[in-house]
């Protein structure tokens, strides 16, 4: 049973939107800090965006600062990564995960205790 289930991926063009969801179970929505992280061909793994497990609290990449929103819906379990604007550096593989503590050093984080299957977004010029 995947404990992370995500969905949203997809094409578009540059300039588009995209939002991606990844439902929790109700232990992992309620205790850890969620992220999504990314991989693009030939690059190592990156936190893209990272939301506190209250919500008080989020983080996001310079990269994608200003364009991407992540948040939180308590009745659904479901974090959400809102990605506006989009260009073809953001294509990647994007990867729900949760653990404690992915505020504290978000930048060098690569490893999570829970992961998604991985969704592709691909964004032409």
């Amino acid at each position: 049973q995947m404990e992370l289930v995500e969905s949203g991926g997809g094409s578009v063009q540059a300039g588009g939107s995209l939002r991606l969801a990844c439902g929790a179970s109700r232990h992992i929505f309620t205790y850890y800090d969620m992220a999504w992280f990314r991989q693009a061909p030939g690059k190592e793994r990156e936190t893209a965006a990272a939301i506190s497990y209250d919500g008080g609290h989020t983080w996001y990449a310079d990269s994608v600062k200003g364009r991407f929103t992540i948040a939180r819906d308590t009745v659904r379990n479901t974090v959400y990564l809102q990605m506006n604007n989009l260009k073809p550096e953001d294509t990647a593989v994007y990867y729900c995960a949760a653990d404690q503590s992915l505020l504290h050093d978000p930048i060098h984080q690569t490893a999570a205790r829970y992961w998604g299957q991985g969704t592709q977004v691909t964004v032409s010029p």
